[in-house]
């Protein structure tokens, strides 16, 4: 990456702990403007938790996180070290935008609400131009018809759908998933993977959490797999998956291979 087009985000041995607990142990992680970078690994291998601060969902305690080559600024140390710049923090979450595993849809709001809620409230767009907006995303993940639903009306796969497309009308840099198909059933969890392959194709960033290798390694330029708190090793979808070098890797793909 040039100074000129540095990553969008950028991550510099990074540690993260609860209390004595280490979780991150000195991670290094580029994600590219127009790349998509997976992130896989154990329950409890630190890959949510690297998302997470990557968003600056969590403070991490020790390392550096770029945002479009901007550091993020910190104050205190160790367990004490928080970011320094709340408008900074705001600034930058804004132009991350999150899909999580459980939707965290609006129940009182439609769905056309729902995916207007933030452009309008937190960005002050105009509402008209965001309802056209945020219409066309929805046409765009396939439930344009839904503009009037409930969450409580609409499958898993279509609810995780309409979350995508609330995280594309803020039109962010960067679109982070963390285990985006995980709480689906396997019909409706291909809804939504067709979906984040269609995005991936448009060459948009994306940093994606995922338990489905295969998913990692159609959409993936990069992939990271994580063993507790490190990572083990990293490289091209066909590399990881096609010739593992790792012990470690060898066994984390064969364990979830169907017996």
């Amino acid at each position: 990456m040039t100074e000129t087009n540095p990553p969008v985000i950028e991550i510099r041995d990074l540690h993260k702990s609860y209390g004595s607990l280490e979780v991150l142990k000195g991670v290094d992680m580029v994600a590219p403007r127009g790349h998509v970078v997976s992130l896989i690994g154990s329950s409890g291998s630190g890959k949510s938790t690297l998302l997470r601060c990557a968003n600056l969902l969590e403070d991490s305690q020790q390392g550096e996180i770029l945002f479009e080559g901007e550091p993020i600024a910190w104050r205190g140390t160790g367990l004490g070290r928080h970011p320094a710049n709340r408008t900074q923090v705001t600034r930058i979450r804004t132009n991350l935008s999150m899909v999580f595993q459980q939707f965290n849809l609006w129940g009182h709001m439609t769905i056309l609400q729902n995916v207007m809620e933030a452009p309008v409230t937190v960005l002050k767009r105009d509402a008209a131009e965001v309802e056209e907006k945020a219409r066309g995303y929805l046409d765009k993940v396939g439930i344009g018809d839904k503009c009037d639903a409930y969450p409580a009306m609409l499958s898993g796969g279509q609810q995780q759908r309409a979350a995508i497309a609330r995280a594309l009308c803020m039109e962010p840099r960067a679109l982070l998933f963390d285990e985006p198909t995980s709480a689906l059933d396997p019909e409706l969890e291909q809804e939504v993977v067709r979906v984040i392959k269609a995005l991936a194709e448009e060459g948009r960033t994306m940093l994606i959490v995922t338990h489905d290798m295969r998913m990692a390694a159609d959409v993936s330029d990069h992939v990271v797999f994580l063993h507790q708190g490190r990572i083990e090793e990293e490289g091209p979808p066909e590399t990881l998956f096609g010739a593992p070098k790792t012990e470690r890797l060898q066994g984390f793909l064969n364990a979830g291979k169907p017996q």
